[in-house]
């Protein structure tokens, strides 16, 4: 197999265009390609009058060797690399106790899974409901302002992500071929099958909630088990090592390793960590607003004339700037065509969030403008200090609100000029149950509202009408990421607690659905090497 990059085509190209700049690539006659297939699928919009798509290839050829040592110099075709990802152990008979996995986001799914694949048969537990159900909950807040502390956009089947836009793409390194594996899963379980190859992929929150059931029963089907509405509220610990788990209903699971995929918001279990001696670090964030701007605007910006070819779709972004104050301002968590939700997952608290379904045609896109906090920022060299100020600040935004769970709002154009805002412009903002137009100069410390007021204008300049009077500022995000670091050495266990390994995002070691799944299966490794040693040992 041979692997090619860089060929381009334009946007209406056809599949017969894509196999003659194969032939043409390769300076071959067709009986000579016996197939080929797309590895990877981006589009160059550096020039908005000139995008283009840019792929990459593998082809299957007759003599191989030949043409490798024709093209020995290219940069552009070379021999396809193996990148399939292979278990590295299986588990031994007469196993200890089973491994527990608390969690059922993308990182306690795909470690669950990984784990069963390897005959383990995880354990895995869940504090909020299957996703079906969790779905009712999150929408009778959206919906009725009823809020559930165990079901919500936070917990249950398939974590935050279930409630996201479901991007899957991601920077991190993967030798591995961790991420090649996930992208297959998800595709067996419902996902469209271009996630495997194009360059932004997402699956978007409807169909999310048919592909975590199908992981979910997977694990099943390989003898794993998986409990919903089962809180861990207790680890035990003997002499630094780990002995089991204990459930809010007073159950106790035995068991030598527990893998903790919490996600970022399980602030009881945080608390319940430090209380036991769990080593926790203080772990820098970021906190902000979601910002809303008509979609149309962002295709003209980013697509020039090719704005709204369906080809293409809805258009993101990603901005940063650095202010004056040594902040830095980034776009995070940008949602094409989606809409702001209600994120909370505690009462008497607002916070937000950004969500598109796969089709990203709604009337907004949406993205966090956040600031970066330090432990300098908590008020407290305490290693839970980061989640008191993320209570604080939601604290605050629910009292903006209204205390009703509305969120408090503002438009761009009177934030910048520091007047409060008594109703919307041309920019309907999507956020539900609904927001309260407020002054937003008080939901943040002044050195964050300084430096979001220094970077919209900024930003305005790369894409012009993001500050435009009318785009919407909806108050607060704080959840950018895990405000705690879980401590663990080289090979994944907590420091201070054999036998428990940290793992995903509520851990401090991802951030997004793929990497925390790529930690999660990393994890499940550590642990199934840990028990076949303990074994032959």
């Amino acid at each position: 197999m041979l692997r090619l990059t860089e060929v381009k085509l334009g946007l209406d190209h056809t599949e017969t265009n894509l196999k003659t700049a194969v032939l043409r690539t390769l300076g071959i006659p067709e009986p000579e390609l016996l197939g080929y297939h797309i590895r990877r699928r981006g589009y160059d919009a550096r020039k908005s009058d000139e995008i283009a798509f840019v792929y990459t290839l593998d082809a299957e050829v007759k003599n191989e060797a030949a043409l490798l040592q024709r093209f020995r110099h290219s940069q552009y075709i070379r021999k396809a690399p193996d990148e399939t990802y292979r278990y590295p152990v299986q588990a031994p008979a007469n196993r200890r106790a089973r491994p527990v996995v608390i969690g059922t986001g993308p990182c306690g799914l795909f470690a669950g899974l990984a784990l069963a694949r390897m005959g383990f048969k995880p354990i895995v537990l869940e504090r909020g409901k299957m996703v079906r159900e969790r779905t009712k909950d999150v929408w009778g807040l959206w919906r009725e302002r009823r809020l559930n502390p165990e079901s919500n956009v936070q917990f249950g089947e398939g974590g935050a992500g279930t409630f996201s836009d479901g991007k899957l793409h991601t920077g991190i390194k993967d030798r591995g071929h961790h991420i090649r594996q996930i992208l297959q899963d998800f595709v067996d379980a419902g996902a469209p099958e271009e996630i495997v190859y194009i360059s932004k992929q997402h699956i978007g929150t409807l169909r999310l909630v048919k592909v975590g059931e199908n992981l979910r029963n997977k694990i099943i089907e390989l003898g794993g088990k998986v409990r919903f509405e089962s809180r861990v509220t207790g680890i035990t610990i003997e002499d630094g090592v780990v002995r089991g788990v204990t459930l809010a209903s007073g159950e106790t699971i035995p068991t030598d390793h527990v893998i903790l995929a919490v996600g970022h918001s399980a602030r009881d279990t945080f608390e319940m960590l430090h209380h036991r001696g769990v080593h926790i670090e203080p772990k820098p964030f970021s906190i902000g607003f979601r910002i809303e701007h008509p979609q149309a605007l962002i295709d003209r910006c980013r697509l020039g004339p090719h704005a709204g070819n369906p080809v293409l779709g809805a258009a993101d972004y990603k901005l940063v700037h650095h202010c004056k104050n040594e902040r830095s301002v980034y776009s995070f968590c940008m949602c094409p065509g989606g809409q702001v939700v209600a994120a909370t997952s505690e009462a008497g608290r607002v916070t937000t969030n950004g969500m598109s379904h796969y089709s990203r045609n709604e009337h907004n896109a949406n993205a966090g403008i956040v600031v970066g906090v330090t432990p300098q920022d908590f008020g407290s060299d305490h290693p839970l200090a980061g989640i008191a100020l993320q209570c604080t600040l939601e604290e605050k935004a629910f009292e903006l609100g209204g205390k009703n769970y509305n969120a408090p709002a503002q438009l761009v154009g009177d934030f910048l000029a520091g007047r409060p805002s008594t109703g919307p412009g041309s920019v309907i903002p999507s956020y539900t149950p609904g927001v309260t137009w407020t002054d937003l100069s008080t939901a943040l410390p002044d050195y964050a509202i300084a430096a979001i007021r220094e970077a919209i204008p900024a930003f305005d300049k790369t894409i012009n009408g993001f500050a435009m009077n009318d785009a919407v500022l909806t108050g607060i995000e704080t959840r950018t990421s895990s405000p705690v670091r879980i401590t663990r050495n080289e090979d994944f266990e907590n420091v201070n607690a054999m036998g428990l390994y940290p793992a995903g995002e509520g851990a401090g070691f991802a951030g997004g659905i793929i990497s925390a799944a790529v930690d999660g299966m990393k994890v499940a490794e550590a642990v199934a090497q840990n028990i076949t040693q303990c074994r032959l040992g």
